[in-house]
């Protein structure tokens, strides 16, 4: 059920005018005609509902800066969703992200926007294939990137993330760990540890098709530009970049030495956020967008608050296990 486009009415253009101001350089003035509506039934009903909104990095800056109340990588969503106490909470990134909520937030309803936002890494192992890796490095503990299902976590020792991943494997008191699913920031962890690493072949599509040339042809093309990788990159393309951390790692990076020219290795909307947060940085956009972020969008988030449908559940058996997991995350403070 679809929610019906609101009116851009002289009072929504006056309670959002000053996140236009800020938004400006971002979204062109006829599309706000179109955006500034659906902002303002989202703040309205949020209001009214007492929700709150979780968003990604990578969801697109209408609904980063104009509707969310919590923004941030995976790690700082989690560790919000451990804290807050809302009724609903209606989380704007993949499925898998509305899952961790649930499982650290149980007794809230939590909305997301699309059920089709998965995640390609994500779907690229089972609990079974967690069973399987376990016979065959027995005593190796399996530590378990958080784009994952709520049943791979569930089958699983710790979760990380890409901004505290090394502080968890190094966390632990043993000599050779599983890491799975995302091959490449395994790869990246292991050139870091002197632990042996067991990794999955998964793979982020947005990450994986980032190559060392592309960043040396930006070097060329951009003389002086600061470029920033994701860890879940090809280790090539992270050893041709200047910096690699979490997309928390890159902001902070930005923050604090403000580089006159910025290349973020990641996904495309990440660059238009930061941007909005430092208009004195150039930022080169090397856009690879990710097909499942996109499907979230502020006519599906409206709809999904005034209906407070699609409602993300979690099988019982998997909240206790998993939840156990990530909370072990939560308690390991990244490097």
């Amino acid at each position: 059920m679809t929610a019906t486009a609101p009116a851009f009415t002289p009072e929504v253009r006056q309670r959002t005018a000053a996140l236009y101001q800020k938004l400006k350089h971002h979204i062109p003035e006829v599309e706000w005609t179109l955006t500034a509506p659906l902002i303002d039934a989202i703040q309205g009903l949020k209001t009214e509902k007492k929700a709150l909104v979780l968003a990604h990095n990578y969801m697109t800056p209408e609904i980063f800066h104009g509707v969310a109340d919590v923004v941030g990588d995976s790690l700082a969503l989690a560790r919000e969703a451990a804290r807050v106490k809302a009724e609903i909470i209606v989380v704007c990134g993949v499925h898998f992200m509305a899952e961790t909520v649930k499982i650290l937030n149980p007794d809230a309803k939590v909305l997301i926007a699309d059920l089709d936002a998965g995640c390609s890494l994500a779907e690229s192992i089972t609990p079974a294939d967690v069973e399987a890796l376990r016979s065959r490095y027995p005593g190796a503990p399996v530590v378990t990137y958080v784009n994952t299902s709520a049943a791979v976590k569930a089958v699983s020792d710790v979760c990380c993330t890409s901004g505290n991943a090394l502080a968890v494997v190094e966390s632990l008191d043993s000599d050779e760990v599983i890491f799975i699913p995302d091959q490449y920031l395994a790869r990246n962890v292991a050139r870091q540890t002197k632990k042996t690493i067991r990794f999955w072949e998964g793979s982020c599509m947005v990450h994986e098709i980032f190559t060392p040339a592309d960043l040396q042809q930006m070097r060329k093309d951009y003389p002086g530009v600061a470029i920033m990788a994701h860890p879940e990159c090809p280790p090539d393309v992270v050893h041709e970049a200047d910096y690699a951390g979490s997309t928390a790692q890159m902001i902070r990076f930005v923050q604090e030495k403000r580089p006159r020219r910025v290349a973020l290795i990641t996904e495309c909307s990440m660059s238009d956020n930061v941007a909005v947060q430092f208009p004195d940085v150039d930022f080169v956009r090397p856009c690879n967008l990710c097909p499942h972020m996109k499907k979230i969008t502020l006519p599906k988030i409206l709809a999904t608050l005034e209906n407070e449908t699609p409602e993300v559940l979690v099988d019982p058996a998997y909240i206790e296990p998993a939840r156990r997991a990530i909370e072990r995350m939560l308690e390991v403070k990244a490097g």
